[in-house]
């Protein structure tokens, strides 16, 4: 069975960046998966105001703001059929279209139909953020998120970040697909940010992965007081993981975000792919 697999592109305020399309076609290529690139591009209502019309020139700022957004979808799938080409993967493109404060929002409403879903992560695009967020806490499937200046290398040796948790329980099972292609399975729990059980939750775990076949073996790590995300991806860079798998702590209330503290750190400071799952 074919994996499929989601690229969602908000395209409201500004242009994509072409490295979110080469870097979701290397991924796809190596999960053999069918990649559904989707513009998400900004519907902005008209005023029907007259002093707004008179003053403003509203309506023609909102004509020129919705035309600058489907003109950067189209931009970006123009890149991302380019390179699906090269990477030699089945591509499918898509548009929508609706209003600001649901852009995020349709995109995890599409999510729930695949496998999983990338999102390809600009630091200085607040879109992107607010697209991992809602994707993550909104959409039940499992996020990939890709740094901008980081070639995705192939998944050959994955990294699991684990306490014992519900949620990062839901990460491994969510990402099981991948564990199976990997060659290598490092399990990094962190042993002086929590309390943890007494068993060694992270023997446990890579104990289970090799009765299922895997190649999977426990690290334990210390933070030093150091933030948590940060500790997770510089130990999993320095394994030579090429992807970090991590469950994602908060929820949503009144649509305001409230984030674990790894979580949070992840999306301030991405410096590696992360699949995460809520």
């Amino acid at each position: 069975m074919k994996l499929q697999v989601l690229l969602p592109l908000v395209t409201y305020p500004g242009p994509v960046s072409p490295h979110v399309g080469s870097n979701a076609a290397v991924v796809s290529a190596q999960l053999e998966a069918e990649l559904h690139a989707l513009a998400v591009n900004v519907d902005i209502p008209p005023v029907s105001n007259a002093l707004s019309t008179f003053f403003l020139k509203t309506p023609e700022l909102i004509r020129q703001a919705n035309a600058r957004s489907r003109k950067y979808g189209e931009d970006i799938l123009r890149v991302v059929t380019e390179q699906a080409k090269l990477a030699n993967v089945k591509l499918v493109t898509d548009r929508a279209a609706t209003s600001l404060p649901l852009l995020a929002d349709l995109a995890a409403n599409r999510a729930r139909y695949f496998d999983f879903v990338l999102i390809g992560w600009e630091a200085a695009n607040e879109s992107t953020h607010t697209l991992a967020e809602d994707v993550i806490f909104g959409a039940g499937r499992p996020a990939i998120l890709l740094p901008e200046l980081v070639k995705p290398a192939a998944f050959g040796h994955v990294a699991i970040a684990w306490d014992g948790s519900r949620v990062a329980a839901r990460a491994v099972a969510d990402s099981m697909p991948l564990l199976r292609k990997a060659s290598k399975i490092t399990v990094l729990t962190v042993t002086d940010e929590k309390d943890l059980p007494k068993d060694d939750p992270g023997v446990r775990l890579a104990t289970g992965l090799q009765a299922r076949g895997l190649s999977a073996e426990a690290h334990a790590v210390l933070s030093g007081g150091s933030d948590i995300a940060v500790t997770l991806q510089e130990n999993a860079i320095q394994l030579g993981a090429a992807l970090l798998v991590m469950g994602g702590y908060g929820h949503m209330r009144l649509r305001e975000f409230i984030l674990g503290g790894a979580t949070d750190g992840v999306l301030r400071d991405l410096r590696m792919p992360i699949l995460i799952s809520h």
